[in-house]
């Protein structure tokens, strides 16, 4: 299952990427999405990168066709790669384990200026659930709960903005 999810930043594309290159700005985050138990196993900064895994325990609400492979409670493991392009965009990648589930989540991220000054965030995930014959299915049940995953992220990164000018 894929899905593509946008936001708009009122903020230029610099003061958005100044975020997205800061680790604590991702743990912020994910304990504003209620994440518990954050761990980063790793951080790397460069000039123009950043490379993060961070380990947490993840609480979701499991769709009941997925409730025989999918614990409300999950430890979750996310690897992200950021970096700033030469065209002045910046953007990356990620995926994400679920400990235990035979399920594999990947995307790409896109940040770019916006006409009217501000900044424009798109993510495109992709979710394979290795189940035969459900797993297709399993992945769509799940649509609504990581569409409100990126909604609540979204507004994670409006606040740290705010908060942070």
């Amino acid at each position: 299952m894929k899905l593509t999810v946008s936001h708009h930043f009122d903020l230029p594309l610099d003061t958005v990427w100044v975020m997205f290159h800061d680790p604590d700005s991702h743990v912020a985050k994910f304990e504003a999405m209620g994440h518990k138990d954050l761990e980063v196993l790793e951080s790397k900064v460069g000039d123009d990168t950043l490379d993060l895994t961070i380990r947490r325990t993840v609480e979701l609400e499991v769709p009941s066709v997925a409730k025989k492979i999918l614990s409300p409670t999950n430890t979750v493991t996310s690897t992200d790669h950021w970096e700033r392009h030469d065209d002045g965009s910046a953007g990356g990648h990620y995926s994400v384990d679920i400990k235990g589930v035979p399920a594999k989540t990947s995307g790409v991220t896109k940040l770019v200026t916006a006409s009217d000054g501000g900044s424009d965030y798109t993510v495109e995930l992709e979710v394979k659930v290795g189940v035969p014959l459900i797993g297709e299915k399993i992945a769509g049940a799940l649509k609504p709960q990581l569409q409100k995953q990126m909604e609540a992220e979204f507004e994670a990164c409006d606040t740290w903005l705010a908060a942070h000018p």
